[in-house]
């Protein structure tokens, strides 16, 4: 069973500085419809403007992954001072005990986007860490590239959860498939472009569940760019 959340439904937030949208229930957006997927907690879409940025905040045990579609993001932290994170590059923090951090948008003159997960770990209170990397669009194109993973598996960044992210950038009038196995769940989020999955329409900003589906069929008429979740299954989905 496949089920569509537009994007057009999902939660907004424009604070003029910030214009973000949310998959999932998040800060002032609360829908109890849509609390999450599986161990998947957040998937915001944030636009930042040029001089602008999060203040200093705090997490305490959760994954968080920023995947930066288009920019560069400024980040500083009480853990291992900071760092700048540009377009196909992806920063995994791990918040474990708790830290504090900043994230800015350096730039004078261009905004950044960048996509902001969240994942509920599987091991609480571990000292906090980073771990960042580039992943170039070569590496992506027409194919699903491991981003995250539990055991950093073929160069990606290692999570805490049995969760696989795959991304991948599909020319035009190409296919793809993915094998679903049995004991697994599927999130999919189209990040840029359009695609159809089993006969499915969507256009970016939405996402989609996939549950008790063997394969998934992409097909797509112009250039796209979409995220693949793939996680162990539940029995209760917060979906």
């Amino acid at each position: 069973m496949i089920t569509i959340r537009p994007s057009s439904e999902r939660g907004q937030a424009n604070y003029g500085w910030l214009n973000s949208r949310h998959t999932f229930s998040f800060g002032h957006y609360f829908d109890p419809k849509h609390m999450g997927f599986g161990t998947l907690r957040v998937i915001n879409d944030d636009w930042v403007k040029p001089g602008n940025g999060f203040e200093t905040h705090s997490h305490q045990d959760m994954e968080i992954i920023s995947y930066v579609m288009e920019g560069a993001l400024e980040h500083k932290d009480n853990v291992d001072g900071g760092s700048v994170i540009r377009s196909g590059e992806v920063q995994r923090m791990s918040a474990g005990t708790g830290l504090s951090h900043s994230e800015f948008n350096p730039s004078k003159t261009d905004s950044v986007h960048f996509i902001q997960i969240w994942i509920v770990p599987n091991e609480l209170g571990v000292n906090p860490s980073y771990e960042q990397k580039f992943f170039p669009e070569e590496e992506k194109k027409n194919r699903f590239r491991l981003i995250a993973s539990p055991n950093g598996e073929e160069g990606s960044v290692r999570i805490r959860q049995d969760l696989k992210l795959y991304s991948s950038v599909l020319e035009s009038n190409h296919n793809l498939e993915y094998k679903v196995y049995p004991d697994r769940q599927i999130w999919l989020q189209v990040v840029k472009g359009s695609v159809i999955l089993n006969g499915n329409p969507l256009q970016e900003g939405d996402g989609c569940s996939a549950l008790d589906i063997e394969n998934l069929e992409l097909s797509m008429s112009e250039k796209a760019e979409i995220l693949l979740f793939d996680m162990k299954k539940q029995i209760t989905n917060t979906n």
